[in-house]
């Protein structure tokens, strides 16, 4: 009866040890989207403060970064789990998922979240932008030509973005 359970256990290690590793993965990711979603969120808030014309085309520019990097969350874990030829988790975090146009339309035809995702980020692709999308990317170049605007939101990111790079999953 020992022996027995003994082997089982040895057995499911492997798997376990898999499972821990992807699940550190997982969550690193989702550190780094949410670190992503963040620092767009405090670039917007900073360029709609500079000028607040630019609410309306500050929601929709966050709108469609929350549908690609939740694609992208939704992606990764899924990738983990069944295939990971769409990964590779040797480069830096931003760099693990490699998805085409023609991935995300696929994808877009699944159920669940993952399809969800894919379909909004397919559909926010092929439509028009926004009449103030130019405006909007003016001020966001203004704002990142003036460091001290940026200085406490830019470094927030940075360390985020070092914690996550430091993070070893095993």
């Amino acid at each position: 009866m020992k022996y027995s359970a003994l082997a089982l256990s040895l057995a499911l290690l492997p798997a376990s040890v898999f499972a821990a590793t992807e699940s550190c993965e997982s969550e690193k990711y989702h550190k780094y989207v949410d670190a992503s979603l963040s620092w767009y969120q405090n670039l917007v808030q900073l360029a709609v403060q500079k000028d607040p014309n630019l609410q309306e085309v500050g929601d929709w520019f966050l709108e469609g970064r929350t549908h690609h990097f939740e694609l992208k969350r939704e992606a990764v874990d899924w990738y983990l789990t069944h295939d990971e030829s769409h990964l590779d988790l040797s480069q830096s975090i931003e760099s693990w998922l490699k998805l085409s146009q023609q991935d995300i339309k696929t994808l877009s035809e699944q159920k669940g979240a993952l399809g969800d995702y894919a379909k909004k980020v397919f559909e926010d692709r092929q439509g028009a932008p926004h009449p103030k999308n130019y405006e909007l990317r003016s001020a966001f170049a203004e704002l990142l030509t003036h460091p001290d605007d940026i200085d406490k939101p830019l470094k927030e990111y940075n360390q985020q973005m070092s914690a996550i790079a430091s993070t070893e999953c095993k």
